[in-house]
């Protein structure tokens, strides 16, 4: 496994404009091309954190999963973030994954935020998904799911001797500033208890509803050590992480071998 690049957008977001968000955030990875091998945009990046946008949500034929098809193809990088998508089952908040070989997978965000009424519009994913990229495992999931460390849990199977789950955890975010403290800890106890490296991608600026967004994106690693932070203003910023330090870190403190064995249902 080699290091890997990883680059977080801290964007602001447009307010339920998809088109414009497009060519935002289209504008700011641009210059990625060639330095990077996963780009990160926030969640729910064409549109803001609105319930009201369901009505205005895309299909998996829709423009902006063209368009990430389209990044991901001309930056030689996978590209990743959430959209308001509508299938049978209803509308979801769905995290793309896309990579330039035309590759997509997506995860629905699992916990719905209560407290937004977001439960009443949209529809919850059953599913945690791990990809696999540059040899790396991948688990990527979205803000409210920072909360519910049993389904985030990395697992390692001691009686097959398996490796854990994921290297690198990923959430996008559209997190207040008033509970900034909570994003900052949580994404550290993540990072500390499964082992793993964290990336936590926030918005920044204001909503149609008046909510401040401060970034605080970051990456924290194994240690539970900000790797790279960023303040509350739009920036793009590149890190890379070291394979051989995690593995390092795995084999001086292979807690995962005393973890409670248990399936996620």
């Amino acid at each position: 496994m080699d290091n890997l690049r990883i680059s977080l957008v801290q964007g602001a977001t447009r307010w339920r404009d998809p088109a414009g968000n497009r060519d935002y955030y289209g504008d700011l990875i641009g210059p990625l091309h060639g330095t990077t091998d996963v780009v990160i945009l926030p969640e729910t990046f064409t549109s803001g954190f609105s319930n009201d946008a369901i009505d205005e949500a895309e299909t998996m034929d829709g423009p902006t999963v063209q368009w990430m098809r389209e990044q991901a193809a001309s930056l030689g990088a996978a590209v990743t973030g959430s959209v308001q998508l509508r299938a049978d089952a209803g509308v979801f908040n769905r995290m793309l994954w896309a990579t330039p070989d035309g590759d997509l997978q997506s995860y629905d965000k699992r916990h719905l935020f209560r407290y937004a009424r977001e439960h009443e519009r949209y529809s919850a994913g059953r599913d945690r998904l791990t990809v696999e990229w540059k040899g790396w495992r991948i688990c990527p999931l979205v803000c409210y799911d920072l909360r519910f460390p049993v389904f985030a849990r990395n697992r390692y199977d001691v009686e097959r001797e398996s490796a854990l789950d994921y290297d690198l955890q990923i959430y996008v975010a559209n997190w207040p500033a008033a509970r900034a403290f909570a994003w900052k800890t949580l994404l550290r106890a993540r990072a500390i208890e499964n082992l793993c490296y964290v990336a936590g991608l926030n918005r920044v600026g204001r909503d149609g509803n008046g909510i401040d967004y401060a970034g605080d994106s970051a990456v924290i690693d194994f240690l539970g050590h900000a790797v790279s932070e960023s303040t509350g203003e739009e920036v793009v910023t590149t890190t890379t992480l070291l394979a051989h330090e995690l593995a390092a870190h795995r084999g001086r403190f292979p807690a995962m071998l005393d973890g409670d064995a248990f399936d996620l249902r």
